[in-house]
């Protein structure tokens, strides 16, 4: 891999000899632009304003340009020796838990490579610090004109950089959330809690990008002068108004494409449980009211059956 810095990591006293490579790559296809009644490329092309005449790359240099217009020349060799420890050293400041960082700061990746056999064993020296104490490293460096602050770990035999926004550039929160008052049931969270155990099972590795890909079709089909593929019918859309039934159904939907049995214990919808409802104090009306006729039925028995049983007389005495 080509580097794209050289510089040294200062821990302490230990200065560690490195070269800076890219971590990460795209796969994006690019496009150009072209005219487009001919397919003809449009190119920029770069003129002096002042000579009126196209220069070359070679040519061209940096400038700050001041308040009232006056362009101030700046050259890489200024910026080489500026005054500041981080103008080819990667200056670690900091050890912190990984939890710390906002993943919000994070914006690149890099490889920090050990540059010649020197650099080898105070390079094994500080990953396999950071392996043992769990932490990362935050450190300040300068790259492409200005300072920028980054967070040192271990990835697998080297160690990676993080380039991160300073804390003042991540934005705050503020107005993002929704402003009104949303109840959420246990209900709703168990369902949400299946779906994402569910999607959580998943390999990263397995994952790829679908658009390059359809992309890459309509290229080569365009090519061969033949139809490009038709895009799938779109989902139909519209507004969710059983949140309960759809968590259901995409907890069902995902099992289904691992291949398991979507066995979602389906929760009363709420008509069912008016109906339920209604039925069970239905029921239990027809109950109190038998148990009401019951008990009236019982007390008419006894009072006819003491109403119809002749009372017991004394026997006359005889006279003498």
């Amino acid at each position: 891999m080509r580097s794209i810095w050289n510089g040294a990591i200062s821990f302490g006293l230990v200065s560690i000899p490195i070269k800076l490579v890219n971590a990460t790559e795209s796969h994006s296809i690019s496009f150009r632009q072209v005219h487009a009644e001919d397919n003809g490329r449009i190119r920029y092309r770069k003129f002096c304003e002042l000579e009126d005449r196209e220069v070359t790359q070679s040519e061209i240099g940096k400038g700050y340009e001041d308040a009232d217009g006056t362009i101030v020349p700046i050259t890489d060799e200024d910026l080489s020796h500026l005054p500041i420890p981080t103008a080819r050293t990667i200056e670690i400041v900091a050890f912190v838990p990984a939890d710390r960082i906002d993943p919000l700061q994070m914006e690149s990746a890099y490889y920090l490579a050990a540059s010649g056999a020197p650099a080898a064993k105070p390079y094994t020296l500080l990953r396999e610090a950071l392996k043992r104490s769990n932490k990362v490293a935050i450190a300040k460096y300068a790259l492409r004109g200005r300072e920028r602050l980054g967070m040192l770990r271990v990835v697998g035999d080297a160690i990676a950089m993080h380039g991160l926004l300073w804390p003042d550039e991540v934005r705050a929160p503020e107005g993002v959330a929704p402003d009104v008052d949303v109840t959420v049931r246990d209900k709703e969270l168990d369902l949400a809690d299946a779906l994402m155990d569910t999607l959580g099972e998943v390999d990263l590795k397995d994952l790829h990008d679908e658009y390059r890909e359809a992309l890459e079709e309509v290229i080569a089909a365009k090519a061969a002068g033949e139809t490009p593929p038709e895009a799938p019918s779109p989902a139909p859309g519209g507004k969710v108004l059983d949140l309960m039934a759809a968590l259901e159904k995409s907890v069902r939907a995902a099992k289904e494409s691992r291949g398991e049995e979507a066995e979602v214990t389906p929760l009363p919808s709420k008509k069912a449980t008016a109906k339920k409802t209604a039925t069970s104090k239905k029921t239990a009306a027809k109950k109190t009211a038998a148990k009401k006729t019951a008990s009236k039925t019982a007390t008419s028995k006894k009072t006819t059956a003491k109403k119809t049983t002749p009372k017991k007389t004394a026997p006359r005495k005889r006279p003498a």
